[in-house]
């Protein structure tokens, strides 16, 4: 389970609650000041990938030593005290250069008690990028704290030139235990990503794997993507991460992950997405609410090897739910946010609709496992609930060398998969005579006959009854809905199944969904 400290940073740092971006923040405070530059530590040292797994297989022989923590009273900050400490984007690293990104760093404190290292790489060598205070202007509200060596940067976020060639806008962040985000042109904040999850689920509780030092590789004039390496510790392993991030009207990013267990890891998750989802219209009634829903991401997609592409809606349980879809070197998978519309959401502060989807894609086999997806209940939105990863299905064992490696596409759509309608939305209510009327809308596509009598509709449920079901086209999408009614008599959870076909080839998704009782 995620840590709910951690959800609600995320979730505020995701602009739930419409934080100003570090581009567009007024540092000035009223006063005029000039701005510094960072400061590097005096003397390189090399760097290479050989190096940095050298590191790791060293320290994953070692015993694990917790890092050292920032003073108490920097720990001990609010929220909004710790946003008074703005990082002042003119002192940016590459600022005023031709490079095509700048990098911004941010402080230390409340939710983020260790801080991390972070190396600038040119020429095979690697320079130390200073704390320093005066990079940072100090809000009114900020108390004054103390200073020692044991300050340093929490992480740090790119900006690019992905609003036009004069506009640096930030489209990744860096920051806390093994957490990073990113965007795609014209989008905001949402959905999550980590390095690795451990134990998420578990009753004893979660680990979360911490990024201690980052390398960023420096860029040339001209180039369109940029490189970060990052090297993790915790507990249980370390490992090695190196980061390819192109931005763009989808921003990819290819990721080398090599781990170092210390331990046999059985409960671990590869590539793991962090996702809020409060209501939509199939839990619509739990909550009073003006807007017709709230969510990072609406459904959880998966591509199997048998080339199945399955949509799982996500719910707002009211115990926690486990979900996993086993498979063999999966082909896809990832929490996507199909709503694009404002009135989706009728929300004028958080811009659902602008959220991004995340899809994984392997670039190896990754033998057998399940994508599994954790659904924790939550009552407010500030809680990211949503949690989805690729379980192998055997242990990674204790003093292995293995590695995952994979692709992510931030962005609006999945990418590679088979061209069938897809499932847009999905309704579900109470019914006056009993039971739940269920209407499930498929997209218009060209594999969807005008004759919808034509098609085979396969729909099936695990417990209880259901109703024949009806067909028709919905006249706003242009696409068939499918209608039925499901008696769940006295279990607590269904599994329904449903999907068309037409004379035997399949023309929609999978649609999967475990209605629960509540």
């Amino acid at each position: 389970m995620i840590d709910p400290d951690r959800r609600l940073f995320l979730t505020m740092l995701a602009g739930l609650m419409s934080p100003v971006p570090a581009w567009a923040q007024d540092t000035s405070e009223g006063v005029e000041t000039t701005p510094i530059q960072p400061d590097f530590s005096e003397e390189p040292t090399p760097f290479s990938e050989e190096l940095l797994h050298a590191e790791a297989r060293a320290l994953a022989a070692a015993e694990w030593k917790a890092r050292p923590s920032v003073p108490e009273a920097w720990r001990e900050l609010t929220f909004d005290q710790h946003e008074g400490i703005r990082f002042d984007p003119r002192s940016a690293l590459w600022e005023q250069s031709d490079k095509p990104i700048r990098l911004d760093f941010y402080p230390p404190g409340l939710y983020f008690p260790r801080p991390v290292d972070i190396r600038i790489v040119k020429d095979g060598q690697a320079r130390k990028v200073n704390f320093d205070i005066d990079l940072f202007t100090m809000g009114q509200n900020v108390p004054n704290l103390p200073m020692d060596d044991s300050l340093g940067f929490s992480g740090f976020g790119v900006r690019g030139a992905v609003g036009g060639p004069d506009e640096f806008r930030e489209f990744a962040v860096f920051q806390g235990a093994s957490y990073f985000r990113a965007i795609a042109r014209h989008q905001n904040y949402g959905i999550s990503a980590r390095g690795l999850a451990l134990r998420t689920g578990d009753p004893e509780g979660e680990e979360f794997p911490e990024f201690v030092k980052f390398w960023v590789q420096e860029p040339d004039p001209g180039d369109s993507r940029m490189m970060v390496h990052a090297l993790m510790d915790s507990p249980s392993l370390t490992g090695v991460y190196r980061f390819m991030i192109e931005p763009g009207d989808t921003t990819v990013m290819d990721v080398r992950s090599t781990l170092y267990p210390r331990v046999d890891l059985d409960n671990v998750g590869i590539a793991p997405l962090t996702s809020m989802f409060l209501f939509d219209e199939t839990n619509r009634s739990r909550f009073d609410d003006y807007r017709p829903a709230v969510h990072d991401s609406d459904g959880l997609l998966a591509h199997n090897r048998a080339g199945e592409l399955i949509w799982r809606p996500l719910s707002n349980p009211v115990k926690l739910q486990i979900s996993d879809f086993f498979d063999r070197n999966p082909r896809g998978f990832g929490l996507m946010q199909r709503s694009r519309r404002f009135s989706d959401f009728a929300d004028l502060e958080s811009n659902y609709h602008t959220r991004p989807s995340l899809w994984i894609e392997p670039d190896e086999d990754w033998g057998e496992g399940a994508v599994r997806l954790i659904e924790i209940p939550a009552d407010r939105e500030i809680y990211d609930n949503m949690v989805a990863f690729w379980k192998p299905r055997e242990p990674i064992p204790a003093g292995s060398e293995t590695s995952f490696n994979y692709r992510m596409y931030w962005g609006k759509e999945a990418r590679d998969v088979p061209d069938v309608s897809r499932v847009l939305n999905t309704r579900i209510g109470a019914r006056r005579e009993g039971g739940y009327f269920v209407a499930i809308d498929f997209a218009e596509h060209s594999a969807i006959p005008e004759d919808l009598s034509t098609l085979d509709v396969r729909l099936s449920s695990n417990r209880g009854e259901l109703s024949s079901a009806i067909i028709q086209r919905n006249p706003e999408t242009k696409g068939p809905r499918l209608a039925f009614t499901l008696q769940p008599g006295d279990a607590e959870t269904v599994e329904l199944r449903a999907q068309l076909l037409l004379e035997g080839e399949t023309v929609s998704e999978v649609f999967l969904y475990r209605w629960t009782a509540t």
